[in-house]
């Protein structure tokens, strides 16, 4: 007879947790698929079910709501950025010097717009960004990294909620989409404050 609170095998836990990782992965692969083909807007609970193969009921049971979906898809987007500029190739990963990595972030975060910006935007709480969400901390503390590498004297922490100020998503698609700004302009005017900041031109420290 099964002795009352004894703990379940190592063996079966292992698998439940393997088995809810895959489903995990399934829905928000299905989620991000829906989304690059059809747009944030017209994601629904019942068409990631379908993509994913699974009930609706599983779906909800994992996120609880389609804005926990949002905010999880938008969490691994984040982390696959955050892989990129922490240890992917230069410049935006290590390596090159650290106003081109300024200069790179800034490019990468613009370019992420037309899917990873919206599943952003999407997932945002109603007040606004989140600037205490851990992704938002990293990015601020990367910068803040990268200002002190440049030889940035001052508040390094307000300058880098400053710089994170002008990439939050919802300001860029709405510089984007509402305003008509191309892609080009916005990456030109991220450097200008970069290069503002850094005491650079063209990308390069001044002499002193």
């Amino acid at each position: 007879m099964e002795q009352r609170g004894r703990p379940l095998p190592l063996g079966r836990n292992d698998g439940e947790r393997r088995d809810a990782a895959r489903n995990r992965k399934l829905l928000l692969d299905a989620a991000a698929g829906i989304v690059a083909c059809r747009g944030v807007e017209n994601l629904t609970m019942d068409d990631v079910a379908h993509q994913a193969g699974v009930g609706k009921g599983t779906v909800f049971r994992r996120f609880g709501s389609r804005a926990g979906l949002m905010q999880a898809l938008a969490d691994r987007t984040g982390r696959d950025f955050q892989e990129a500029f922490m240890s992917g190739p230069p410049p935006l990963g290590p390596g090159a010097p650290a106003g081109q990595r300024l200069r790179a972030f800034g490019a990468a975060s613009i370019n992420r717009l037309d899917v990873d910006g919206r599943v952003v935007r999407a997932a945002g709480s109603p007040g606004g960004q989140d600037h205490a969400h851990p992704t938002q901390r990293l990015v601020r503390l990367h910068l803040i990294v990268l200002l002190r590498e440049t030889g940035v004297q001052g508040d390094l922490e307000l300058a880098a909620y400053q710089l994170a100020a002008f990439l939050d998503a919802g300001l860029l698609l709405h510089l984007s989409e509402d305003r008509g700004m191309a892609r080009s302009r916005l990456i030109e005017a991220w450097n200008v404050l970069v290069d503002g900041m850094t005491g650079a031109q063209g990308g390069q420290l001044l002499d002193e």
